[in-house]
Formats: C-alpha cells, sequence, structure tokens
C-alpha cells in the first residue's frame, strides 16, 4: 500500500469524525496514541510496537487529510533527495 492509498483509507474511515473534532481535538487523540507508542517502546514487544506506530500513522494521516496535506506529496517533496539539509543519503550533516 502507497501513502497515499493508506491516507485514502484512513480519510474513508474516520475523516467525518475527525474532521467535526477538528484539528487541535484530533491532535489530542495523536498525542495520546504517541505516549502509548512511548509505552510500547520502553517494553520492546514487537506485536505491540506494530500496532502502536499503525496506530500513530493513522492519526498523523487523519491530521494531514483535516489540514488538507498530502502525505505522500509532502513526503516526497521533502525527501526525496534524501536529507533535507545537506542532500546527503545518509545524512551527512555534523
Amino acid at each position: 500500500m502507497q501513502i497515499r492509498e493508506f491516507q485514502k483509507l484512513i480519510e474513508d474511515t474516520y475523516y467525518q469524525r475527525d474532521s467535526a473534532r477538528g484539528l487541535a481535538g484530533t491532535h489530542m487523540w495523536f498525542c495520546e496514541e504517541v505516549g502509548e507508542l512511548t509505552r510500547a517502546l520502553r517494553r520492546n514487544k514487537r506485536e505491540e510496537l506494530e500496532g502502536e506506530f499503525a496506530d500513530v500513522f493513522a492519526w498523523l494521516s487523519s491530521m494531514a487529510s483535516i489540514a488538507g496535506i498530502d502525505m505522500e506529496e509532502a513526503v516526497r517533496r521533502k525527501y526525496a533527495r534524501g536529507c533535507p539539509r545537506c542532500t546527503a543519503i545518509p545524512c551527512a550533516c555534523p
């Protein structure tokens, strides 16, 4: 699945509810998911980590949709040439 396809899936599933909550309210839910990811990182259990990384990405995608941002395009524009600062892969910034 491509990033754009995933963002569309999340829009189809959650956009109505998330957009009604607004960007600020949805951001609060996103922050809660980041906290759950933090706890999962401490426990270091792969299955739990996979689920929490997926949740964080889903909430991030939902916020991007509410803001009118195409995540795939945003990522491509910023990172297609490597590090946005030095353009190297891997990053060669000091």
